[in-house]
């Protein structure tokens, strides 16, 4: 038994290793984030907390037109480029910075000028979370160089220390400036974290390559308009919510998709730290190494999503009733019970395929096409049911669409990689 656990240790060493640090990467980034979102439903009101996330809700939006898939094409560019051609891979960044420092521009100059006229009373909340615009798509474009390099030990060390330290600094802005503090808080996490990335990395050549800049644009467009679909499917909601006036039922929501964004934390890592392998076995048209990762790495996320699932439904009353029981209600226990069914084939589609093959190997159209038409069938099922039901309908909506989503995905890449 010893012997079948080091052998397997050995064959997948640089596999576990690089998913060891993207782990403590993540949790830098995403569980401290985290424990931020659950600091700030505790000193804020319930209506406040609301707020924050409708907020929240809107940055992020304009925050995919300010990237618009290229901190994820970068990733991909920059692990065939380092197979490839070392001397196009030293001007990915530069290139791509242009790229998104334009797109933050146009976008923050819309927003500045024309946002009252959609924002009203919640105009001036969004101009304090500004500069996420900019800084959120450039952690993440380092975030992909960093990944498509394999430097995930250094990327994990710098994001958990960056993420400790913000903890302070959030606590004190929320406590003296409530909402607005919270708002703040972000924009500076995300400074602070930039400033680490740019001063390790360093590698920085200021070089115009006109021909890259559209090879990544090119392929950005395509997951662009897929992380557009995306918001329409899942975070569109919100946008909902805060319309109709259920502000408070807000926070509920996004405690719970908190939650599983937690979830999907193993799921989404374990397809990030595998991309790099997969472009590679891919592009040298090693299509029997691809299908037998796709089936193997299937297998394995259907087993953990579902332990994590009984797992939850067993721990989430304690820990909600311990912690924030003022969020603790009837209709956080209904959404919740709904949604929770469906993470196992969430963190299979959305996770291991979306982040572990699909972009990797060229196939984000896939992606793209599937979100944008679901997205739009959310819009549509919201409007009606959140008419019908009230705002539980937007939580029906969002279980018919994350279902047909998935597993349309799943059903269309088994087929295309299993007949490879």
């Amino acid at each position: 038994m010893v012997f079948i656990i080091k052998n397997s240790y050995l064959n997948h060493k640089e596999t576990i290793h690089n998913f060891t640090w993207r782990f403590l990467q993540i949790f830098g980034k995403q569980g401290i984030t985290f424990f931020i979102f659950v600091l700030c439903a505790k000193l804020l009101s319930p209506y406040d907390f609301g707020v924050y996330n409708y907020i929240l809700a809107v940055i992020y939006l304009l925050i995919i037109f300010g990237d618009f898939g290229i901190s994820t094409a970068t990733s991909k560019y920059v692990a065939e480029y380092n197979a490839t051609d070392k001397n196009k891979l030293k001007l990915v960044l530069f290139n791509s910075l242009i790229l998104i420092v334009s797109l933050g521009i146009i976008v923050t100059s819309v927003t500045v000028l024309f946002g009252s006229y959609f924002l009203y009373d919640k105009y001036n909340y969004v101009l304090y979370a500004l500069p996420m615009l900019f800084l959120a798509p450039i952690s993440s474009l380092y975030d992909g160089i960093f990944r498509g390099l394999k430097r995930f030990k250094e990327l994990a060390i710098i994001v958990l220390s960056v993420g400790l330290i913000s903890i302070i600094f959030v606590y004190l802005l929320v406590l003296n400036y409530g909402l607005i503090g919270a708002l703040i808080s972000q924009s500076l996490f995300y400074l602070v974290l930039v400033l680490a990335l740019f001063f390790v990395y360093g590698n920085l050549y200021f070089q115009l390559d006109r021909q890259l800049m559209k090879t990544i644009l090119n392929y950005s467009l395509i997951i662009g308009i897929s992380s557009i679909a995306y918001f329409l499917y899942s975070r569109v909601d919100i946008i909902f919510m805060g319309y109709y006036g259920y502000v408070e039922e807000i926070g509920y929501y996004e405690l719970i998709n908190r939650v599983f964004t937690l979830m999907m934390m193993p799921f989404v890592m374990f397809g990030q730290v595998i991309a790099p392998n997969i472009t590679k076995y891919y592009s040298m048209k090693k299509y029997s190494v691809v299908k037998l990762k796709f089936k193997k790495y299937l297998t394995y996320s259907i087993f953990f999503s579902t332990v994590i699932v009984i797992a939850t439904y067993l721990l989430y009353p304690v820990i909600m009733a311990s912690f924030l029981n003022e969020y603790y209600t009837q209709d956080f226990i209904i959404i919740i019970n709904i949604l929770l069914p469906l993470f196992v084939i969430k963190a299979v589609g959305g996770g291991i395929i979306t982040q572990g093959f699909t972009t990797p190997t060229g196939y984000a159209f896939l992606n793209m096409k599937i979100l944008l038409f679901t997205g739009l069938l959310n819009i549509i099922l919201n409007y009606i049911f959140i008419h019908l039901f009230g705002f539980i309908g937007v939580i029906y909506a969002t279980f018919v669409v994350l279902l047909l989503a998935n597993t349309t995905l799943i059903a269309i890449c088994w087929k295309s990689y299993m007949s490879k």
